[in-house]
């Protein structure tokens, strides 16, 4: 046991700003997929991928964004376009022929959300595409020939 005087009664928690619930301002983000999940549909005729995006970068760091899939529905519309916003995921990412959605967590992309049509107070994916550090990160020499390079850290590392 360890003691430790505390009188709740007397304490006064400095105010802490709460969190947004509404959705993002259309923009494109930094983002990487934190979890994935197959789902049946509320009607039980289908499935769909859930992907928890959350935001890496910028103003927004922390905030996430349910994408929701539909890569089994009776709706053929339904699952081209699920379809078509997996590819691009995939290809983001740098998993062309993916086998378990795990594949798609903690690597960086950029993904660009609006405000969905039918419901205001929620967003959609309109794009993903790669996030471009590959390209633009610096290349460090090694030391010696057989050492190997330095890794630096990512953006979304602390």
């Amino acid at each position: 046991m360890a003691q430790f005087n505390f009188n709740a009664g007397g304490y006064v928690a400095p105010p802490t700003p709460s969190p947004s619930r509404g959705p993002l301002p259309k923009a494109t983000y930094a983002v990487i997929v934190l979890d994935s999940s197959i789902k049946s549909t509320k009607a039980g005729t289908g499935h769909y991928i859930e992907l928890v995006l959350q935001v890496i970068e910028g103003q927004f760091a922390g905030r996430r964004h349910w994408e929701r899939l539909n890569v089994s529905n009776p709706s053929k519309q339904a699952e081209d376009i699920a379809k078509s916003r997996l590819q691009s995921i995939c290809q983001a990412v740098g998993v062309p022929n993916m086998t378990d959605t795990a594949q798609l967590h903690d690597k960086p992309f950029s993904v660009t959300l609006d405000i969905d049509r039918k419901d205001e107070t929620r967003n959609r994916m309109v794009s993903a595409q790669s996030a471009g550090w590959a390209d633009t990160a610096p290349q460090v020499a090694p030391e010696k020939a057989d050492a190997p390079a330095a890794r630096s850290k990512n953006p979304w590392e602390k």
